[in-house]
């Protein structure tokens, strides 16, 4: 077995794609079914970037938190960093119907209407309303070769 097979195996979550769905009256949306296992019966949801929501698991909210729980709490930008995503945060449950209540102030924030993408971002899954998520991805909006350059900052 290789090495790159075995850090696959030793990832806990890993959501990937692109899934359409809608709001229903009761702000409910179905969880696409290949996110359930990773994000489990009860997951955390937040204010994400770029107008949209963030959906983690109990087990990752737990490691992002510490993140934000590392940072100082004498810096000005930090505390307005952690407020951010812990303020909106909510414990949300899965129902047997595979739906989960999104709260008035997630869904006013992410300007969620009723055409939704969930996509799935590794270790995390993202909530958009559909007109921003194609306004987000258009080819005017992102210049592939342009971002790519500045990946190397990273080392990527």
């Amino acid at each position: 077995m290789d090495e790159s097979g075995a850090k696959w195996r030793r990832c806990k979550t890993l959501l990937l794609g692109e899934y359409n769905h809608t709001i229903d009256d009761k702000s409910r949306v179905i969880v696409p079914s290949k996110f359930r296992d990773d994000l489990g019966s009860t997951f955390i949801v937040t204010r994400g970037f770029d107008k949209c929501l963030f959906a983690f698991s109990l087990a990752e909210w737990q490691n992002f938190e510490a993140g934000l729980r590392a940072l100082p709490l004498s810096n000005e930008n930090a505390r307005k960093y952690v407020r951010y995503f812990t303020a909106g945060a909510t414990e949300c449950q899965i129902d047997k119907q595979g739906r989960v209540l999104i709260p008035n102030n997630l869904r006013e924030y992410a300007g969620l209407k009723k055409e939704l993408v969930i996509t799935g971002v590794s270790t995390r899954a993202e909530i958009w309303d559909k007109e921003t998520w194609d306004k987000y991805t258009s080819d005017e909006n992102i210049d592939l070769d342009e971002i790519a350059s500045h990946m190397s900052e990273f080392g990527i």
